[in-house]
């Protein structure tokens, strides 16, 4: 008896699968008339966050995230450059985002992924233009030296909601990194101090005596959104995505103000109330992720 129920459910299994593939929005509407997703999640729920730091050593900042199965590894990298004329007490950010093939079966080699730059150019929007980063505290010497900040996310797991991943990892990042010590020499120039030759006396004056953090201000928080209907699943893993298209990503800032809102993808106009659910889930699962993080 046994044998033949374990046969019954194999068969059963497969049957449900089989529907999967070959009707995947039917099969996921079926779950959303029950105000549940296939993988067990409530229609407003992003899945699980989880955020290591340090974890590339050689970088000046660096921290591995992960939303769901989306995972991104994100290192910032310091070089000292000469300021532009304009602004000469600021430092730069230069920001890139990588999806090599070990990421997704979508991505060839040899070929690059579509997401990519326009991720790249989403993420420095959101990140300058959320006030996160002051510049100037990127200065080293006013209209001659200062900090440019190389900031490198590579995509290792394409699961959904890459842009969220994306910018939480470097949130993370920037929360980790740690500005070197540096002084300037007889010629101007200015010199790394190591912490093999901290002890010895300075070729000329301090620019800055210890490591500290960058300050960070305002940190944004994204939520991407699917649009289906009358239903609205955030933090949409990537089958979701392959089969609904419309979708909406909030950006709020650490006081829950509306830092941008953009709609990639997906026929029509986001409507108000749908704006608004949105930026709610968005203030929850905010909350909820600093308490999960904290």
């Amino acid at each position: 008896m046994a044998t033949t129920n374990g046969s019954n459910d194999l068969s059963s299994e497969m049957e449900v699968d089989a529907f999967r593939r070959l009707f995947p929005l039917r099969f996921h509407e079926r779950h959303l008339l029950e105000s549940i997703r296939p993988d067990g999640r409530p229609l407003g729920r992003a899945r699980d966050t989880t955020i290591s730091l340090g974890a590339v050593a050689s970088a000046n900042g660096s921290a591995l995230a992960k939303i769901g199965c989306t995972t991104m590894l994100a290192a910032v990298k310091l070089e000292v450059m000469t300021p532009k004329a304009e602004s000469p007490d600021e430092g730069c950010i230069a920001i890139d985002f990588h999806m090599p093939p070990i990421c997704s079966p979508l991505v060839r080699p040899g070929r690059p992924a579509e997401a990519a730059p326009v991720i790249t150019k989403q993420l420095t929007d959101t990140i300058l233009s959320s006030g996160m980063i002051d510049l100037k505290e990127l200065s080293l010497v006013s209209g001659k030296a200062a900090w440019m900040a190389y900031l490198d996310i590579y995509c290792l797991d394409a699961d959904g909601a890459l842009f969220d991943a994306a910018l939480l990892s470097a949130v993370a990042a920037f929360s980790h990194l740690q500005i070197p010590v540096v002084s300037l020499n007889d010629d101007g120039r200015i010199v790394l101090i190591s912490e093999e030759n901290s002890g010895a006396m300075w070729e000329k004056e301090p620019v800055n005596k210890e490591k500290r953090k960058l300050k960070l201000e305002s940190v944004p928080f994204s939520l991407t959104c699917l649009l289906h209907k009358n239903y609205i699943l955030a933090d949409p893993s990537d089958e979701e995505e392959s089969i609904m298209e419309t979708f909406l990503t909030v950006v709020l800032d650490s006081s829950f103000q509306l830092v941008s809102l953009n709609k990639p993808g997906g026929p029509g106009l986001a409507h108000t109330s749908a704006i608004q659910d949105c930026v709610g889930i968005n203030k929850t699962e905010s909350e909820r992720t600093s308490e999960d993080i904290g």
